[in-house]
């Protein structure tokens, strides 16, 4: 197999002496829940980042919550005081990104300075598996370095997905 390729995100980890585990899967795989079983983690340990569009402001927001929930657009727009809110599509969250839907990663994306939300679930963990920035490659760290390097604002806002 081929050397590992350090990501944007991996030197952002390195230059802060932030430290990190990779997980790599299949990139083809793009269910947040598919992710969390291809690296052998509970789906509620693997976090997915969701684009969400402000009508009302040009600039998107990130949301982070675990893998196996929903994101309740209602309580987010509480949160943030906006009336309307809508999840980005898959072509509109690729655009305004830049990144591949399955590989979307609010540490890739920092330079853009977009307001991160985190779900309050992942704030009682010790640890966080997030996307690295590709398909293909996750990264687990603390989940305290997360939310000081980006600024995270914890909310509530996942429910938990319905079969």
């Amino acid at each position: 197999m081929s050397k590992t390729k350090k990501l944007n995100s991996m030197r952002l980890l390195e230059a802060r002496a932030i430290p990190y585990e990779t997980h790599h899967y299949d990139p083809r795989i793009r269910d947040a829940e598919a992710v969390a079983q291809a690296v052998g983690l509970p789906p509620a340990e693997v976090f997915k980042t969701l684009v969400v569009e402000r009508p009302a402001n040009k600039k998107p927001v990130l949301v982070m919550l675990p893998c196996d929930s929903t994101l309740n657009l209602k309580r987010l727009a509480k949160a943030l005081g906006e009336k309307k809110l809508a999840l980005a599509p898959h072509a509109a969250a690729e655009r305004l990104t830049g990144l591949k839907v399955g590989g979307i990663s609010a540490l890739a994306l920092m330079q853009k300075r977009w307001d991160i939300y985190l779900d309050e679930r992942c704030a009682a963990s010790a640890f966080i598996v997030i996307s690295a920035g590709q398909r293909g490659t996750q990264l687990r760290l603390e989940t305290r370095a997360l939310i000081d390097l980006l600024g995270c604002r914890i909310v509530d806002v996942a429910d938990p997905t319905t079969e």
